[in-house]
């Protein structure tokens, strides 16, 4: 099974739409979306949803009603500032309560409730493309490497069930907590950069995080004839930095407008279409090879 992680150092680069084009053209595809703070992938592959599964991490507390005598005790040591006393009440702000306990253990009157926080849903879906594994975290919501696992973890699953030997994963940008959870064990990386000079400084923090985790990578630059000169830059980073530049594709208002239409660029045609196309053809050579290594059993099991 190969599984390819399409990333970007910062957001805005083109990444999901790169993905989604690269889904259609593979065909029979399990696609991750594990963007989860920002999931759009959805609006491009219309996913229809079988499976919804609530996603709960960390604790919050809450008040009981009628439960609360307005003591006042778990006031004060509440260092994030998330409870007062309204009309003789303990009231607890949900956006500002950190979930640490403190004042469940406190409360002589047992009237608060400490219970595992909804921070969002899961998904399964089918696409035209294949099965979808994606999420949606509530806003401001925490633990979002957590859920990039969970859905990380049950693409992996149903490509083995069903016999489908290549995952897309469209992973967050940064180099933060979810793209740890999304790059970590995967077969390889493809960059998208854009040619600015945030592009070229995130690129390069990217690449680094890969090699930290022993993951062969790749760029692909995206708008690359707004600003040549940079391009050269990024070019010129990934041969210092022994990584193949596998795509340049061209600014082109088409892919805009198959945005708008809800479709992936190779579904409506243009420069950046056929692009994309090369771009794909450069990474043949691995996704075959995900078809090739599945077990001749899954091969015979597939639908």
């Amino acid at each position: 099974m190969i599984e390819l992680v399409v990333a970007s150092g910062k957001g805005g680069t083109g990444k999901t739409s790169i993905l989604a084009s690269l889904a259609v053209l593979a065909n029979r595809v399990v696609v991750a979306d594990c963007d989860v703070d920002a999931a759009d992938l959805h609006l491009l592959l219309e996913p229809v949803i079988g499976q919804r599964t609530p996603f709960f991490a960390g604790h919050e507390a809450t008040v009981i009603p009628g439960a609360c005598t307005g003591c006042g005790l778990c006031v004060e040591p509440c260092r994030a500032g998330a409870i007062r006393l309204i009309d003789g009440r303990a009231k607890i702000d949900p956006f500002m309560c950190e979930g640490c306990g403190l004042c469940w253990q406190l409360c002589a009157d047992q009237a608060i409730e400490f219970k595992p926080r909804f921070n969002g849903e899961w998904y399964v879906s089918d696409t035209r493309v294949g099965p979808m594994v994606h999420a949606r975290l509530e806003p401001g919501a925490e633990s979002s490497g957590k859920l990039v696992t969970l859905v990380r973890n049950d693409a992996r699953r149903l490509a083995a069930e069903r016999g489908i030997g290549i995952v897309l994963v469209d992973g967050p940008p940064g180099v933060g907590c979810p793209v740890i959870a999304t790059m970590g064990g995967a077969s390889r990386l493809l960059a998208v950069a854009e040619p600015t000079p945030s592009g070229v400084h995130d690129l390069g923090r990217l690449l680094e995080l890969a090699d930290h985790f022993q993951v062969p990578s790749a760029i692909a630059i995206n708008k690359w004839d707004l600003n040549p000169e940079l391009t050269a830059a990024i070019e010129g980073l990934g041969e210092r930095r022994h990584t193949p530049v596998v795509g340049r594709i061209p600014y082109d208002l088409a892919v805009t407008t198959a945005q708008v239409a809800g479709r992936t660029a190779v579904e409506v045609g243009g420069a950046g279409a056929d692009a994309i196309i090369g771009l794909f053809e450069s990474l043949r050579p691995m996704l075959d090879e995900g078809r090739r290594q599945l077990p001749q059993t899954a091969k015979g099991g597939a639908h």
